[in-house]
């Protein structure tokens, strides 16, 4: 059993893809093949499932991605406590995010991290908070960053982040009140709403906040569900309808005029942005580092 079959099924099952994960490996898809197939005729069982258009791990393969996982990680632990030896923590910190703190926070992360640790580089994958830890709990990522919590005894969370959302309008006549105005519940009934998407740690919360005063997503006027943060502003600016929103996402359009933040009336839209990782992996050196870190980080 070599390293670079256990890496080639490993970034198979990452990327439900052999040619993916050979762009990753920066090796041929024959090559990535030919490394699973040896390592499925040394185990003597079928580790994927190649017979459907998803690539799924059997049973078997169930079983074997974890010590994979873990013999992966064991190796790069293996030349941390080496190199640790001159004091250097280096290599790559691939996380995924979701939208705002990657957007509108990790960028700060990373420049304080390295500026401590210039050998780190990152990788950064966007994904929404439900897909991020959906990710962890089926074992293709062992850590991410994200805006809600998802409960499960695998996963442990660090709260590293608060936010808050507000209220965002247009900055025009329609909306005459200053900017950080408390305003009635009541007033959410006569506007036009953009909301997030499903999976969305945004969209959760205020689902829940709504929720709790008696309100249902069916009880206002909506009149899209977008992805992208920036495009949410862009058509609160346009007039096109107001918006929940990040109160650090939205600054640079206060601080323009372009957008008013506005606050509701006993609605508690505060939030934590957590670093996740599952409790049953073996995180590598640089990314406990890295963890460690976030624990007494400030922007």
């Amino acid at each position: 059993m070599e390293f670079n079959q256990l890496e080639s099924f490993i970034n198979v099952v990452k990327h439900n893809s052999f040619s993916l994960a050979a762009k990753e490996l920066f090796i041929t898809q024959p090559t990535v093949s030919n490394n699973v197939q040896n390592l499925e005729r040394e185990l003597n069982t079928t580790l994927l499932d190649r017979t459907s258009k998803t690539i799924r791990l059997t049973d078997s393969g169930k079983v074997f991605y974890k010590y994979a996982v873990d013999i992966i990680n064991m190796r790069e632990k293996a030349k941390f406590s080496i190199s640790e030896h001159s004091s250097k923590i280096e290599g790559e910190i691939e996380i995924s995010a979701s939208s705002i703190p990657e957007q509108y926070v990790l960028p700060y992360i990373i420049r304080d991290f390295v500026g401590i640790y210039p050998n780190v580089s990152f990788s950064v994958n966007h994904k929404i908070s439900k897909n991020v830890v959906d990710d962890i709990l089926d074992g293709k990522q062992n850590y991410g960053i994200v805006g809600a919590r998802y409960y499960s005894e695998m996963l442990e969370y660090i709260d590293f982040f608060e936010d808050e959302l507000v209220l965002g309008v247009p900055n025009n006549e329609n909306y005459p009140w200053p900017s950080d105005e408390c305003l009635d519940i009541d007033f959410l009934f006569s506007e036009k709403f953009i909301f997030r998407k499903l999976g969305s740690g945004t969209r959760r919360l205020i689902e829940q906040s709504l929720s709790d005063k008696g309100i249902n997503l069916d009880d206002l006027k909506i009149i899209s569900f977008i992805d992208s943060n920036e495009m949410i502003k862009k058509m609160i600016e346009l007039g096109l309808g107001v918006s929940f929103i990040s109160k650090i996402a939205v600054k640079n359009e206060v601080d323009l005029k372009k957008i008013k933040t506005l606050r509701i009336k006993d609605l508690n839209l505060k939030r934590s942005f957590y670093f996740v990782y599952s409790k049953n992996r073996t995180l590598s050196p640089v990314v406990e580092a890295f963890k460690d870190f976030l624990i007494d980080w400030k922007i």
